[in-house]
C-alpha cells in the first residue's frame, strides 16, 4: 500500500533506456504484488497452470525482468524479512480488506459485472511462500542476484542506494524516499499502454525517477519532516491523522521538529498517535540493514528455468526459449558474460 505522497513527490519520466549500465535495487515483494495484482483474467481470475496454480508472479518475474535487461538494467531483488512488530496490525486490516474484497468480486460475478468483477479481484492478492520460493529459483536461474533483507525489503534497498551500492531503489511505493533512497524509480515493471477502467481508452504508463534531493528542496523541508509528514498521512506501520492529506501535513512539518508537531495535532485534531510513534520514526531513520557484499552475476540456467516454468506450471516451452535467446543476444551485444561481470 505505502505512503500516499504522490501530489507533492518531484517526478521526472525517464525512459527504460536511459538507466541502461546501471544498478537498481528492486523492492521483490513490491513488484510481485503488482503482477499478481494486474496480470489477470478479464473476470479477475489470476494466471493460473492446468492444475489450479497462480503462476501469475513467475510470468511477470521471467517476462518483464527480461525486458529490463534487454534494456541494459542490471536488477537485483531485495526481498523482505522479518516483520516489524508495529506492522502486524497493517498486515491484521490488509487481510480485513481483502476478505471483503473477496465478497464484491464473487458478487460481482453473480451478476456478471466482470469490470467490476476484476476490480475487486486485483484487491484479493497474496503472497505465499511458496511464491516467495519460486520467485526466488526463477532469479536466480536467470542470473540475477537475489538479497534477503533482515526486515523491510525497501528499506535494505534504499541503504544499498545511501551506500553506493545500487543507482536506485525500485517501487511503486514512495516508501524508500523516507528510508532515504537518493533516488527511486517508479514503473519499470509496469510500463506501456493500459485501458483505463470504465473508459474506452488508453494510457501511456512510463517509468519515472524521483531524487530525494529535489524533492526536499523543492518542498524546502529536511528528510526528517518528510518522515513527520509521511507519519502524519499514514504508512504501513501507522495509521494517518483523520482530515490529513499530504499538502496540509507539509505545512504542519515545515520548520517544525516531531515534538511540536505530535503537540500540535493533539491539540488542532485531538489526535494521538497508536503505538510507540517514536519507534517507527526511528524506524525510517535508521532501518534494520545488512551490508551486502560485491554482488555476482550468474549465468542463465536455461534447464532450472524452464523444469519450474514449463514442467511444473506448464509455459509454453517456446515463448521461454525465444525469451532465452534474446536474453543471450542481449548478453552478447553488451560485450559477453565478461563485461557482465563486471556490473556487480
Amino acid at each position: 500500500m505505502g505512503i500516499n505522497l504522490a501530489e507533492i513527490i518531484v517526478k521526472n519520466t525517464i525512459s527504460l533506456n536511459s538507466l541502461s549500465g546501471k544498478l537498481v535495487a528492486i523492492d521483490a515483494f513490491n513488484a510481485i504484488y503488482q503482477f499478481l495484482s494486474s496480470i489477470r483474467q478479464e473476470d479477475g481470475t489470476p494466471l493460473q497452470d492446468f492444475k489450479g496454480n497462480v503462476t501469475a508472479h513467475l510470468s511477470g518475474l521471467y517476462y518483464r525482468t527480461a525486458r529490463l535487461l534487454e534494456n541494459g538494467i542490471k536488477p537485483i531483488y531485495v526481498f523482505d524479512g522479518q516483520v516489524p512488530e508495529f506492522k502486524r496490525k497493517t498486515r491484521i486490516k490488509r487481510e480485513e480488506t481483502k476478505k471483503a474484497a473477496e465478497e464484491k468480486w464473487k458478487k460481482a460475478l453473480e451478476e456478471e459485472r466482470y469490470e467490476d468483477a476484476k476490480k475487486f479481484a486485483k484487491a484479493t492478492s497474496r503472497l505465499t511462500e511458496k511464491m516467495i520460493d519460486e520467485s526466488k529459483v526463477l532469479l536466480r536461474g536467470m542470473g540475477i542476484p537475489v538479497i534477503q533483507a533482515p526486515s523491510e525489503g525497501e528499506a535494505q534497498a534504499s541503504q544499498m542506494v545511501l551506500n553506493g551500492e545500487a543507482y536506485a531503489a525500485a517501487s511503486q511505493d514512495y516508501d524508500s524516499l523516507l528510508f532515504g533512497s537518493t533516488r527511486l524509480v517508479r514503473n519499470i515493471s509496469i510500463t506501456g499502454k493500459r485501458k483505463v477502467p470504465r473508459q474506452n481508452r488508453f494510457i501511456i504508463i512510463e517509468p519515472e525517477e524521483i531524487s530525494l534531493n529535489e524533492t526536499l528542496k523543492q518542498l524546502e523541508i529536511s528528510r526528517e519532516q518528510l518522515i513527520m509528514l509521511g507519519l502524519l498521512v499514514g504508512t504501513d506501520f501507522n495509521e494517518g491523522v483523520p482530515r490529513i492529506g499530504p499538502k496540509t501535513a507539509h505545512k504542519i512539518v515545515k520548520g517544525k521538529n516531531f515534538e511540536y508537531v505530535k503537540k500540535y495535532v493533539k491539540e488542532k485534531y485531538t489526535y494521538e498517535f497508536e503505538g510507540n510513534i517514536d519507534e517507527v520514526f526511528e524506524f525510517f531513520l535508521n532501518p534494520p540493514y545488512e551490508k551486502t557484499e560485491k554482488q555476482k552475476w550468474g549465468n542463465v540456467n536455461s534447464e532450472e528455468i524452464k523444469k519450474l516454468l514449463c514442467e511444473e506450471h506448464d509455459f509454453s516451452e517456446e515463448r521461454i526459449d525465444r525469451v532465452l535467446e534474446r536474453m543471450q543476444v542481449t548478453f552478447k551485444e553488451s560485450g559477453a558474460q565478461s563485461k557482465l561481470d563486471k556490473w556487480f
